[in-house]
């Protein structure tokens, strides 16, 4: 049985899954990062689909087409600024993965590609990030049999070493107990 979740180091714009999360801004704008990339690599419909979808709140999503990159979906989501951790980061950046996790389940989705939701610009510390996404994550996982499989992809290598080794401090141990994850 192949494990439920990967971290992958690589270019989330040419993941193959049937949706890709973007961590974006609250008005979808493709201003910098991962969401500039991916609305790039998307073409123009994608950045006009974008507009049109209006805004988003941090935590919630919005969903579009992909149009020219390999995923069917992009799940577009709005993770918190890092402001020293005590200003609600953890809850808002936990509710992103939910939101996008809870969607691929009411579209049956096969496979949901994340990227590491507000560790870039929005300055959110990646050990810290990576710990809240990971534990929604796998308890999401438990409880549902969508989405079938789960990637983290991680641009640099150095940030995809911080999720193994927070996947192996927390669940690598656990994981013929609970699941194959």
């Amino acid at each position: 049985m192949k494990p439920r979740f990967e971290v992958v180091t690589g270019d989330i714009t040419g993941f193959c899954a049937d949706a890709i999360v973007n961590a974006s801004d609250s008005q979808l704008s493709g201003g910098g990062g991962v969401d500039a990339a991916i609305q790039r690599a998307g073409g123009p419909d994608l950045v006009a689909a974008c507009r049109a979808a209006g805004s988003c709140a941090p935590g919630g999503i919005q969903v579009t087409s992909s149009y020219q990159l390999p995923a069917k979906w992009v799940f577009h989501t709005v993770g918190p600024v890092w402001q020293g951790g005590s200003a609600g980061e953890a809850a808002i950046l936990a509710s992103c993965y939910r939101s996008c996790l809870s969607r691929a389940e009411e579209l049956q989705l096969e496979s949901l590609a994340f990227c590491s939701i507000s560790t870039g610009v929005f300055g959110y510390p990646v050990f810290a990030a990576a710990t809240v996404a990971e534990k929604a994550i796998m308890d999401f996982l438990l409880e549902h049999a969508f989405p079938r499989r789960v990637s983290m992809i991680c641009h640099r290598e150095e940030i995809a070493q911080v999720y193994r080794q927070v996947y192996n401090l927390w669940y690598a141990g656990e994981k013929s107990q609970r699941m194959e994850i």
